[in-house]
């Protein structure tokens, strides 16, 4: 027998959005989870596409997160989102 814990149930019929960002232009910025909300995918709609989005995808709207304490960023604290601010050379 294994010693290792029993994972939990990953259901794919649980589908999860949580709202990053809102563009003057009329976009929202989401992230979009099935089955576990933590493993997301960034995405960028319109705002009736993004309700439209919702509506099919029968979603769980996730509370926005807040930013992460500026002592603790990392190298891995950032988001597709941010190259658009950041200056590349």
């Amino acid at each position: 027998m294994s010693s290792l814990a029993t994972p939990t149930a990953f259901d794919t019929r649980r589908k999860f959005v949580r709202v990053t960002g809102e563009r003057p232009n009329g976009f929202v910025e989401f992230d979009f989870a099935v089955g576990e909300p933590d493993l997301a995918v960034e995405m960028i709609l319109t705002r009736e596409a993004f309700a439209e989005f919702c509506e099919c995808n029968a979603v769980e709207m996730l509370e926005p997160q807040g930013e992460p304490d500026s002592t603790e960023k990392t190298d891995w604290d950032w988001r597709l989102a941010d190259a658009t601010r950041t200056r590349f050379r």
